[in-house]
C-alpha cells in the first residue's frame, strides 16, 4: 500500500505540474503550422481516390452543355477539405513526457490513461475538476485551435497556389518553410516520432506506472 501511495502521488504530482505549466507550453507557430498541414493533407488524402465528375458553368440558350471537371483536381475538393479543418486539432492531447512538438498526439496520454485506470479500479484520483471533463481539450490544443484558424485564413491562397500547381512538393515544405516561418523558426519541422524518449523522468514515470499496475 505504501508503495501505491508513493507512485500515485508522483503520477498526481507530475499531472499538475504539467497542466500548471501549460501556458508557459503554448503552441508556436511551427507548432501550429505542422499540424495544419498534417490535418489538411489527410483530409485530401481520404477524398483523392474520388471518381466524382462535376459539372460547373450554367447551360447557356444555345444549348452548349456545362463543363465537366474531375472532383479530386476541384476547387470543390479544396473547399470541403478546409471546411472546419482546424476544429480537428480539438483531437489531439498533450503527451507531456514526449518533447517539443512530438508531445502533439491524438489519443489519451500515457499519464492520462494511467490515472483513469486507477479511477477504474476505486483509487480516489483528484485533479480539481470533475472527471467527465478530463478529456476535454487542454489550454494548449484549445490556442492550437485558434491559431490555426488565424493562420489558415491569413495564408489560405497560398494553400491554394499549392493545390493548384504544387502538389509535387509536401504541403509543410511548401506553406511552412517558405511562407510562414523564418529560418530559425522551423525546428519542429525535423521532429519525428521515435517512440518515448529515454530521460530520466520519462523511465521514472514508466517505472512508477508499471509498478503501480503490478501492485493493484
Amino acid at each position: 500500500m505504501k508503495l501505491i501511495t508513493i507512485a500515485a502521488f508522483s503520477l498526481l504530482y507530475f499531472y499538475a505540474f504539467v497542466r500548471a505549466d501549460d501556458d508557459a507550453r503554448l503552441p508556436n507557430k511551427c507548432e501550429v503550422c505542422k499540424f495544419l498541414t498534417v490535418e489538411l493533407q489527410e483530409a485530401l488524402r481520404r477524398s483523392g481516390l474520388s471518381k466524382e465528375v462535376l459539372e460547373v458553368g450554367e447551360v447557356l440558350d444555345t444549348g452548349r452543355r456545362r463543363k465537366t471537371i474531375k472532383y479530386n483536381t476541384s476547387e470543390t475538393r479544396l473547399m470541403e477539405a478546409m471546411d472546419n479543418i482546424c476544429e480537428r486539432i480539438l483531437q489531439y492531447s498533450v503527451h507531456a513526457e514526449r518533447p517539443g512538438s512530438l508531445r502533439y498526439s491524438k489519443g489519451s496520454s500515457q499519464t492520462m490513461t494511467t490515472l483513469k485506470n486507477l479511477v477504474h479500479k476505486g483509487v480516489k484520483v483528484d485533479l480539481g475538476l470533475p472527471y467527465e471533463l478530463w478529456d476535454e481539450p487542454s489550454v494548449e490544443v484549445t490556442d492550437m485551435k485558434k491559431q490555426c484558424e488565424t493562420m489558415l485564413e491569413q495564408y489560405e491562397e497560398v494553400v491554394e497556389v499549392w493545390y493548384f500547381h504544387h502538389q509535387d512538393q509536401k504541403l509543410e515544405d511548401f506553406l511552412c518553410e517558405r511562407h510562414v516561418l523564418g529560418a530559425a523558426e522551423r525546428e519542429c519541422l525535423n521532429e519525428v516520432w521515435k517512440g518515448d524518449p529515454a530521460s530520466s523522468r520519462g523511465a521514472e514515470e514508466n517505472s512508477a506506472k508499471t509498478r503501480l499496475a503490478d501492485e493493484l
